[in-house]
């Protein structure tokens, strides 16, 4: 995609200038208008291409986190922007992200912005990584942003572990549970039934049960499990079209205790995202295009993307998020003091901290909770299978002993 040079005037007469990938000049111009940005020059910029290097490998969020503090002390530090990503890349042990620094190093040597460097790499750098360290370019406060996005994602990936560690251990010990109870119905169960065949003895109604399922089993495991693995398949497949998102994703924020939980998450993510992007300089209506498409959740995207058009026609951000619906009193309330006072970003900031609170707490009450419950699931299922097995022997015993 072609890249442009502007300088224009904001809506409060501040200059603003810098450098933009867009389809055609036109397209950027528009664009700049939609910010409320009147742009004075646009000219196409010359960049010199440099092939980017063939990247394998998976960069985690806590490399990048640990990537960007650096750089932003590097920075802070007044290390010009080329040694820093040579020695950074230099020290890095994951090959792939090194290979990546490398390359970005490269495109900034050609004469290209960070930001734009930074957006050849589209599966390490996102759109809210770039757009923030584009602000910082045009604002000259790149470190200040840097240090903003590394404790971002910091948080980011303590969200997502508070949300592995709500679903890991209740779905690992299903799993265990599905697993020992297969075993027990495909191969001990059998054994127990050719003995109480040859015995002649009455089976009672719970042996009968176990026994029909173990019969079940045996005879069409296969096309069990090749009818779980094609159902499993088919629900991935639906949930990548944006009706099975949206129908999955509003299914999930329903469930009784979990929903509550990941609503909770949603809007951490929401407030600690926008605040960041706000903070930055990133331009509101921009802002929030990126907030939706890292918001996580179908119901929440498609909630903030009607918000962004209502204040696209010139209104205010509370009443759009009160009519969504989606978002707690309390969050619109809090943020429509913000907006009033003039600390909007700082207002979503205290709101993120403290549902971030808030899910720690959940997921501690949620995990006090569910291991009582499962050791009920696995005593009460487990153990009914081994006692059915163990009752025709009990009246065996009793006849012999009579």
């Amino acid at each position: 995609m072609p890249q442009f040079e502007y300088r224009g005037t904001s809506r409060t007469g501040t200059l603003v200038s810098g450098v933009r990938a867009a389809p055609t000049r036109e397209a950027l111009d528009a664009a700049l208008r939609r910010e409320q940005v009147t742009p004075a020059r646009i000219v196409a910029k010359r960049v010199i291409a440099i092939p980017k290097p063939k990247v394998r490998g998976k960069v985690g969020a806590k490399e990048l986190a640990i990537f960007t503090r650096q750089f932003s002390v590097m920075i802070d530090a007044g290390l010009p922007l080329v040694q820093c990503l040579e020695i950074l890349s230099g020290q890095q042990e994951n090959k792939a992200f090194a290979k990546v620094l490398a390359g970005v190093r490269r495109t900034v040597e050609g004469g290209s912005t960070l930001a734009n460097a930074l957006r050849e790499y589209p599966k390490v750098f996102d759109d809210l990584y770039t757009n923030m360290v584009e602000a910082g370019e045009t604002g000259g406060m790149l470190d200040g942003v840097l240090q903003r996005l590394s404790g971002h994602i910091e948080k980011a990936v303590k969200l997502r572990r508070a949300v592995t560690s709500a679903l890991i251990y209740p779905s690992a010990v299903v799993l265990i549970a599905g697993g020992v109870i297969f075993i027990l119905l495909w191969k001990v169960v059998p054994i127990f039934a050719t003995l109480f065949a040859g015995l002649g003895v009455d089976l009672p109604l719970p042996t009968r049960i176990v026994i029909g399922l173990s019969n079940a089993i045996a005879s069409f495991a296969l096309p069990l499990v090749v009818l779980l693995g094609l159902g499993g398949y088919g629900l991935k497949v639906y949930y990548a079209t944006p009706q099975g998102r949206m129908v999955i994703d509003t299914f999930i924020l329903k469930l009784p205790i979990l929903g509550g939980l990941m609503r909770k998450i949603s809007v951490a993510m929401f407030t600690r995202t926008l605040g960041t992007l706000i903070a930055s300089g990133v331009p509101m209506l921009e802002a929030m295009n990126i907030t939706a498409r890292t918001a996580g959740n179908a119901v929440i995207e498609n909630a903030i993307l009607e918000v962004r058009k209502a204040i696209e026609t010139g209104r205010t951000i509370v009443d759009p998020l009160r009519e969504t619906g989606v978002f707690p009193n309390i969050v619109v309330q809090m943020i429509g003091v913000g907006e009033q006072t003039g600390s909007l970003d700082a207002m979503l900031q205290k709101i993120a901290d403290f549902y971030e609170d808030e899910v720690d707490a959940a997921v501690g009450d949620l995990l006090t909770a569910m291991e009582p419950m499962i050791i009920l699931f696995l005593g009460v299922v487990v153990g009914g299978v081994v006692i059915s097995m163990y009752l025709p022997l009990f009246s065996l015993i009793s006849k012999l002993a009579g």
